[in-house]
């Protein structure tokens, strides 16, 4: 009888299924945390060029 193989296509094809592990040691953020990073950004910027234009 043939064993079955649960790895699916993507391993078949070389591909890497990095949702199968977890690394305990990664910086972990919040969803939230990383749009409120992105949003302080550009309004950094935009106050930035506002304030201290270029030319």
């Amino acid at each position: 009888m043939a064993k079955k193989n649960d790895g699916g296509f993507q391993s078949q094809a070389g591909l890497v299924r990095y949702f199968d592990t977890e690394n305990d040691k990664a910086l972990k953020l919040s969803p939230k945390l990383v749009i409120g990073l992105a949003v302080g950004f550009a309004v950094l910027i935009i106050l930035l060029d506002v304030f201290m234009p270029m030319n």
